[in-house]
């Protein structure tokens, strides 16, 4: 399963990406937002930074202006995804730009119908919001785990990608329910790495390795013994 970064935020995109595992980029307006800056310079400033997919999200809801909007974003550079949200016009919009070569991140995704729809039209992935169903009751992991089997059943190319994750179980639950993807904030990439055992480990070894190194100071070091033959 690929790791992407769900963020706006260069800083982040940058350390994850130092760390060996990003594999790509989500944004939404919401997150750019956060940022306080031109969207246009701070997303051609991500593009730049990850090698993989980065998913720039259309704002418009006529078909038209979507694909003005999706050829205008995919412009910007050879790893965009341009994202539009799963509803009768941007379905339209999806069909023509995935016919056009563009790859398409279907958003907002709540259940197979909707998927189903978006893999018809030619979708690169469907994003599936697993917390927000699990917060209106459903469970998120049984869509995932849905989705994924009818996709294999019939021998879709469209990616599973799991979006909305709320916590580190979320990734590891969607993995084991075959998403292709899962991306999320930085604060959830960051727990992943957290383990109580592990930071107990890692200060007895360092506490240990202190004592080590006084030894050859404070011990005679030991003959060394000739090999005979």
């Amino acid at each position: 399963m690929k790791i992407f970064l769900d963020t706006a935020n260069i800083d982040e995109i940058w350390t994850a990406h130092r760390w060996g595992i990003l594999d790509g980029v989500t944004t939404n307006p919401t997150l750019a937002a956060k940022e306080g800056r031109a969207f246009e310079p701070m997303a051609r400033e991500i593009l730049e930074a990850v090698p993989g997919p980065v998913s720039l999200e259309t704002t418009s809801l006529e078909s038209a202006e979507i694909v003005r909007e999706g050829r205008e974003l995919a412009s910007w550079g050879k790893n965009v995804v341009v994202k539009v949200p799963i509803f009768p016009e941007g379905l339209k919009a999806i069909k023509q730009l995935s016919d056009e070569g563009i790859r398409i991140n279907t958003t907002l995704v709540f259940s197979s119908n909707q998927a189903i729809l978006a893999a018809k039209a030619g979708a690169w992935c469907v994003s599936p919001f697993i917390g927000r169903l699990d917060d209106h009751g459903e469970n998120g992991m049984d869509l995932i785990r849905q989705m994924t089997k009818i996709f294999r059943t019939y021998g879709i190319s469209t990616l599973v990608l799991a979006a909305s994750i709320r916590h580190p179980v979320h990734v590891v639950q969607s993995a084991e329910a075959g998403a292709d993807i899962a991306t999320m904030p930085f604060k959830i990439l960051e727990q992943m790495f957290t383990h109580p055992l592990t930071d107990i480990g890692m200060k007895r070894f360092c506490e240990d390795w202190e004592k080590v190194k006084t030894y050859g100071s404070s011990r005679t070091p030991k003959p060394e013994y000739q090999r005979t033959v």
